[in-house]
């Protein structure tokens, strides 16, 4: 029982699975039953998303088959309205996950060597996530 105690605080205070349940804010631009697609609130380029499962599950390898190729189906749901929109050359893939302990996949379009570089990461206004949010979601729903 000590497992699942442990388990359930982590999920707690996790950041990710709080923008899951709606008890913090995000720009969301995408869902499924399995799955969220939100701005990064510090990209590293505009329209850098995140694709997070709503279950929380800490390393990507952790995930089952199903759930692992669904997270990379989505992803080729979100990478080409992002590219249509920001008219990069590419949408690099990142998985790291020790910032927050909670599998997602970050979606970052690119146009030159080195353009993954987190340290590029910068804050960015409410308004030019709202403004990006909205094209997104209008570009998917087409």
């Amino acid at each position: 029982m000590q497992l699942q105690e442990q388990r359930e605080q982590k999920e707690q205070s996790c950041v990710f699975c709080k923008i899951v349940t709606g008890e913090i804010s995000d720009y969301r631009v995408w869902e499924n039953d399995n799955f969220i697609a939100f701005l990064d609130s510090h990209p590293i380029t505009d329209a850098h998303t995140l694709i997070v499962p709503k279950q929380h599950t800490d390393y990507v390898f952790d995930l089952s088959d199903s759930e692992y190729v669904a997270l990379f189906n989505v992803a080729k749901i979100i990478a080409p309205a992002i590219k249509k929109i920001t008219k990069c050359q590419k949408v690099g893939l990142v998985i790291e996950g020790l910032g927050v302990r909670h599998v997602h996949l970050h979606l970052i379009p690119i146009s030159e060597i080195n353009g993954l570089d987190p340290h590029k990461a910068h804050a960015v206004s409410t308004e030019s996530l709202e403004e990006m949010q909205k094209k997104l979601k209008t570009t998917l729903a087409v």
